[in-house]
């Protein structure tokens, strides 16, 4: 996960080692295990491996397929042919966010089939993880801002419904944006090119080792640093902050039933759940192959396991939100007789009082355009 060039040999060959991307997406580091080595690892150990190797192929196919069509789609309609509201500037950008991940799939796909020879050079690799990592912190950056959107609507909803609006949205997500490069820029200075005695080029991270793939102490330091605050910025405050808004929104809601519809609630609950689901267990596995370091009892085989796993979890979350603002927007029978345009307004739609629609329903039907 760190893409260390790590010199020893794991119990996956090259392709564990390799820690598939960086921990989301390109762990594209180390050194390749001998000949001699592969043969010595226990046959059970190499199949599993094997079938590790082939399903993260078949899982980048599948993710770029699946993220370019449907997050293209919700960029297409949201952007182009839907009316401006402010949920639709949301997801909007988290659309936009997934879209440019998966764009680059087919860059991994590559890597994998050349058996991890990397052929793009210095700035591909930098750039790729890069995006990867600014994919995740505009996601849950969106997802908190959203959820803050939410609380503000419930609590405050006369003021909320004079003040919101897809100007101020918009200016939000730039904010985000400008955050989530920042929160990634480490992963350009580290990530870096290395060509193997035997000629393969490899992408890796270097936080700081020697020659011989060792660990240097301000290589550990700068290890705990990023991954430290890459959990605290890109999951533990957001959620914070998300569990908290959520539960102000349903004591609210349960106390004296303020709004018409709970559907857009309904969607972005799903989102959240779907982003806990898909990046928390990375997250464990981060910190797992941190302490690995310093504690030699954690085994390396459940590292090599579970990183392809978690992995593959986090590239899940790029493609399943446009299917999950489809689905939960309408009936699915309903989805299949009209227009994926009109399940998509139908999920961006806003949410409103009771009282502010009976009282103020002209001035609410202009402030939803």
């Amino acid at each position: 996960m760190f893409c260390l060039r790590e010199k020893q040999s794991g119990i996956f060959s090259k392709h564990m080692n390799n820690r598939i991307m960086d921990n989301v997406s390109i762990s594209l580091n180390t050194t390749m295990n001998s000949t001699s080595e592969i043969h010595e690892l226990d046959p059970q150990i190499k199949r599993i491996g094997h079938i590790l190797y082939v399903a993260s192929m078949v899982l980048y196919l599948v993710a770029f397929l699946l993220g370019t069509t449907g997050n293209g789609l919700v960029i297409w309609i949201a952007g182009f042919r839907m009316k401006k509201t402010i949920n639709s500037v949301w997801f909007l950008n988290l659309a936009i966010a997934d879209f440019l991940f998966t764009f680059f799939l087919p860059i991994i796909f590559v890597y994998f089939v050349l058996y991890f020879h990397w052929p793009f050079g210095n700035f591909m690799c930098k750039l790729y993880s890069t995006l990867t990592f600014i994919n995740m912190f505009a996601s849950v950056f969106l997802l908190t801002a959203i959820s803050i959107d939410r609380c503000v609507s419930v609590v405050y909803p006369v003021w909320s419904q004079n003040h919101r609006t897809p100007r101020l949205a918009s200016l939000v997500t730039l904010i985000i944006w400008l955050l989530a490069l920042c929160a990634s820029v480490p992963y350009f200075v580290f990530r870096d090119t290395y060509v193997e005695h035997h000629g393969s080029i490899t992408c890796y991270i270097d936080y700081g080792s020697t020659d011989d793939g060792v660990l240097t102490d301000s290589g550990k330091l700068n290890i705990k640093a990023t991954v430290t605050t890459r959990f605290i910025l890109g999951f533990f405050i957001p959620f914070a902050i998300i569990v908290f808004c959520y539960t102000v929104i349903a004591f609210k809601l349960k106390m004296n039933h303020t709004f018409t519809s709970t559907k857009p609630f309904k969607i972005i609950v799903a989102v959240l759940i779907s982003f806990f689901v898909c990046w928390f267990p990375f997250h464990v596995f981060s910190f797992l192959e941190m302490s690995r370091h310093t504690n030699e009892d954690i085994p390396q085989s459940i590292l090599d396991i579970g990183i392809p796993i978690t992995t593959s979890l986090a590239f899940l979350n790029s493609c399943v939100n446009p299917f999950l603002y489809v689905f939960m927007g309408r009936e699915v029978k309903s989805i299949f007789r009209n227009s994926i345009q009109v399940a998509l307004e139908n999920a961006f739609s806003e949410d409103l009082p009771k009282s502010y629609v009976k009282s103020k329903s002209k001035t609410i039907e202009s402030n939803l355009v």
